[in-house]
């Protein structure tokens, strides 16, 4: 593990949610419920090796159904709930690239882990994908008894787009009032659409490139003046405060590894309790399976849950 790890403990958020005085986003209705998920279950639940449950259902999402996979130990009640965002630059992905996360937090923290299938640009651009985000956690805060969480303990991680997707939701639940997150986890988070503290590729070695990251926010934010909105450009915002204890892992062998912590220090900056770790000789596509980093988050939860619970 890298020295580089500027933090303050982590705590709980402040109780006071700030309203939606930023949102040029409209503000969506509760999501509505597709077939038998209304009624709490969709589909079997299956039980794997790791004695962990998986159900797949399907929800109403902003501009089309989304699938969500629920994982968690068989058995279990009073879970924190994770809602987990897979990475794919806003362009590609699928929601079995987020299963090897979402397994190791299922088991380790334990968790009610809700893995989510969110709309991708360019067919469903900006701001399609975090609006599924908040529908998702709306519907699994509403259901999560159902299904052995605790939805008074909502947490969020996310790697690349869905590191920036977990951080965005964050942003809407304390404008909107709606969400409180405990906590956020944010793996190699992509946050800058200007792309103007991007690392050096050659010399860092990165396996993405800002060629590629430069064509993945052309096709989810199509419009210029969607990429300085705070739900599409975390780090050009002014308003951090108010933000979850949020952890930002980032590798070194990485582009992205600058701006990500560029956006540490600025929550810092803001009151935000926030730590980050960086991890040598790593690469981005290698961080999210990184079991140190995983392990590194899971300790951040439990910790922001102990304070939480002195309070």
């Amino acid at each position: 593990m890298d020295a580089f790890k500027p933090s303050t403990s982590p705590a709980c958020a402040e109780d006071t949610l700030q309203k939606d005085p930023v949102s040029g986003v409209p503000r969506p209705a509760a999501p509505a419920v597709a077939g038998a998920a209304s009624a709490g279950v969709a589909g079997a639940a299956t039980a794997a090796a790791d004695d962990l449950l998986v159900t797949d259902v399907e929800i109403d999402g902003y501009a089309q159904k989304i699938g969500l996979r629920l994982y968690r130990p068989a058995g279990a009640s009073g879970l924190p709930i994770l809602l987990y965002f897979h990475g794919g630059g806003f362009v590609r992905g699928t929601i079995d690239d987020g299963s090897e996360a979402s397994r190791y937090f299922a088991k380790h923290l334990p968790a009610l882990v809700v893995s989510v299938d969110y709309s991708l640009a360019p067919r469903f651009p900006f701001p399609a994908a975090p609006e599924d985000a908040h529908r998702a956690a709306q519907w699994i805060i509403t259901r999560a008894r159902a299904f052995g969480g605790n939805p008074k303990r909502v947490m969020a991680a996310g790697h690349d787009a869905g590191g920036q997707i977990a951080n965005v939701l964050a942003f809407m639940g304390r404008d909107r009032g709606d969400v409180r997150l405990v906590a956020q986890a944010l793996f190699a988070p992509m946050l800058d659409p200007s792309l103007t503290r991007l690392g050096d590729e050659r010399r860092l070695g990165s396996d993405i490139t800002a060629g590629e990251c430069a064509a993945c926010y052309r096709a989810y934010l199509p419009e210029a003046a969607q990429r300085m909105h705070p739900y599409a450009a975390p780090l050009e915002s002014s308003r951090l405060a108010g933000l979850p204890p949020t952890l930002i892992v980032t590798a070194q062998n990485d582009v992205l590894h600058i701006e990500a912590e560029k956006y540490a220090s600025r929550l810092i900056e803001a009151g935000v309790r926030t730590q980050v770790v960086r991890y040598p000789s790593i690469s981005h596509a290698q961080l999210v399976a990184y079991e140190a980093a995983l392990s590194e988050a899971v300790g951040f939860f439990k910790c922001c849950f102990e304070a939480c619970a002195k309070r």
